[in-house]
């Protein structure tokens, strides 16, 4: 995983320990594993899945 990602062993165990990152994270963290991240917004008159193909980085200081 660590090599997939080009990180050392102890980002991805850091990674795997935390409960909050940003989806930029987790995504590539899902993709390392061949995977695809889906994130669904539910409403009370229905469901609508967030378009995740536009790969914008978050701006220094600002949190997603």
């Amino acid at each position: 995983m660590a090599e997939t990602l080009q990180v050392e062993q102890p980002a991805i165990s850091k990674m795997e320990k935390r409960t909050d990152l940003y989806l930029s994270t987790l995504r590539n963290f899902i993709e390392a594993m061949n995977g695809e991240l889906e994130v669904r917004a539910v409403f009370p008159d229905g469901a609508v899945i967030v378009d995740l193909s536009e790969r914008v980085e978050p701006s220094s200081g600002s949190r997603p």
